[in-house]
């Protein structure tokens, strides 16, 4: 798998509704897409678009361990809805017995470092697992979401993971989301109503403010510049056609 067919790709799917988008890939690559949910507003949109339209694209998730019950409750819901069944990757038991052995269970809150390292054990390590032998992975990000995601392209070469990254709401507002969720009555997590806008690990998470941006409830402790988890960082290579 390498990144030369991403002009063509990129082309292609430019033409194309968000659903038509994921049904060309789906059937390009049957068996090896993969979409990675934490069952996010936008992750449910495309959960819907998935599974209403009986889409051949497998749905993960990666269970942290200290999720949110409203999180845990949103998956059961998701999975009776569709009358499906989720996968969820786990962190290896090992790294983290001895990550927590040695710092402690809330470590991250004491550094920067510190919380890198608590993420890379509970969710990019299990990622690489996820993504092993797939060509694509489609995620929920949005533009809007964070300033780093202004110029990203809707279809990327993740070099990492070696393979193609697909993110068909990219352009979509935050009230398209809610409008979407609203106009088909795809289940949600109750966090969303009270302020909860990323909702991640739950000692990691809040509420954000009036004003604040989608970003401020994420490690909130932490400077603006440095709030990733490591899940988006990679090298890539973009299309010169986006």
């Amino acid at each position: 798998m390498d990144s030369n067919q991403l002009p063509v790709l990129t082309k292609k799917i430019e033409a194309l509704s968000e659903i038509e988008a994921l049904t060309y890939i789906g059937n390009m690559y049957p068996e090896d897409v993969i979409f990675s949910s934490s069952f996010g507003l936008e992750d449910q949109v495309i959960t819907d678009m998935i599974l209403a339209n009986n889409l051949p694209i497998s749905i993960f998730t990666l269970d942290t361990g200290r999720m949110f019950r409203e999180t845990y409750s949103t998956w059961s819901q998701t999975n009776d809805y569709y009358h499906t069944k989720i996968k969820a990757f786990y962190p290896k038991s090992e790294p983290l017995e001895d990550y927590i052995f040695e710092h402690g269970p809330n470590a991250f809150y004491e550094s920067v470092e510190l919380r890198k390292q608590c993420c890379f054990i509970r969710k990019v390590e299990p990622l690489g697992r996820a993504l092993q032998g797939k060509k694509v992975w489609i995620t929920g990000m949005r533009a809007e979401q964070s300033a780093n995601r202004h110029d990203l392209p809707q279809l990327e070469w993740d070099e990492t993971h070696q393979v193609y990254k697909f993110h068909p709401l990219l352009h979509w507002t935050f009230e398209d989301v809610k409008k979407y969720i609203s106009e088909h009555h795809v289940p949600y997590n109750p966090l969303q109503d009270q302020g909860y806008v990323s909702i991640g690990c739950q000692p990691c998470t809040r509420a954000i403010k009036d004003g604040e941006d989608f970003r401020a409830g994420r490690w909130w402790w932490e400077d603006n510049s440095k709030k990733e988890c490591g899940l988006h960082i990679h090298g890539s290579v973009t299309s010169t056609n986006n």
